[in-house]
């Protein structure tokens, strides 16, 4: 058995490191860190069934009722949110929610790129080279990740943020940077977990998932891919802008349906200057909490 690891991650606005409270916390460990786990989570756990039983039951009216309970325990604020708790008629409707503009400010620097959800982030500086992503010496296979090797070649020596959304964040996305939003491609596949407890022990994790893959053109920061990325109990990837139209930084691009996902944002070399922190707390295989709209970095000139 592998040794325990705590989670733990860099919060920008308190400036020091924090462990991680972990939704599931127990049975995740068992289902990652155990054999009888590890047969359990092959078996049944990954699969889109499995997701599909706790998406139907955050869409029962009766689900509605654990919504002041998550809000209690997770210490999320509900005066962020544009709804009352008591409007929402589901828990799944609360857990994609709106929040009011002014919780998530977009940064308003012309030469800025925000980070494109609430979530904990890595940045992986060279995609050609290995980094400490989630475990040293793993490299990020960029080809099979997107389904398209000609696209990856455009990629391939260029810099990605995976930003990795627990339970209790805000679970909608958006873009980091305008342009023309392309047609989002879908590629089926499992429903493991993105939590570090599942990647330190197999990035290629991610490489499995289900997810949808947008190339981002007439950009600031010239072409940019946006990944999302399905989790255990997230089956839904929802889309709300329309492909082909001209988006704006901060313009919402879709939401995650009930539990944990992630949005990988990946960028050709030499085009962003990535924040000191988040360049930084890389380095040293550290995620960094940040909010959505807040400064991922600057437009290289």
């Amino acid at each position: 058995m592998q040794e325990r690891q705590d989670i733990v991650y860099y919060d920008r606005y308190a400036g020091k490191t924090k462990p991680e409270g972990i939704f599931g916390e127990k049975p995740l460990r068992w289902a990652y860190e155990t054999l009888a786990g590890r047969v359990c989570l092959e078996a049944f756990i990954k699969r889109k069934w499995f997701s599909a039983l706790y998406g139907w039951w955050a869409d029962l009216p009766s689900s509605a009722k654990e919504i002041p309970r998550f809000l209690e325990r997770f210490d999320v604020d509900p005066n962020e949110f544009l709804s009352s708790p008591d409007e929402f008629r589901t828990f799944n409707e609360f857990f994609y929610r709106k929040l009011k503009p002014e919780a998530r400010p977009i940064d308003d620097a012309e030469n800025s790129v925000c980070f494109p959800a609430d979530g904990r982030h890595l940045l992986i500086h060279d995609l050609s080279r290995e980094s400490h992503i989630y475990a040293k010496g793993r490299k990020m296979d960029l080809a099979e990740l997107i389904g398209d090797d000609e696209l990856a070649d455009r990629f391939s020596d260029g810099m990605a943020v995976l930003s990795r959304l627990c339970p209790t964040d805000y679970h909608r996305f958006h873009f980091p940077a305008g342009g023309r939003s392309g047609e989002p491609k879908l590629i089926q596949g499992s429903l493991y977990s993105v939590n570090p407890i599942a990647l330190k022990r197999r990035i290629s994790y991610l490489l499995e998932n289900k997810r949808r893959v947008s190339l981002i053109s007439d950009s600031p920061v010239g072409d940019y891919l946006f990944l999302e990325i399905g989790a255990t109990n997230v089956g839904s990837i929802v889309d709300t802008a329309q492909s082909g139209e001209i988006v704006s930084k901060g313009e919402e691009k879709g939401y995650f349906r009930f539990g944990g996902s992630m949005v990988i944002t990946v960028f050709q070399k030499g085009r962003i200057c990535p924040a000191e922190d988040l360049s930084a707390k890389s380095l040293e295989g550290v995620e960094i909490y940040a909010r959505m709209g807040d400064k991922m970095g600057t437009i290289s000139t």
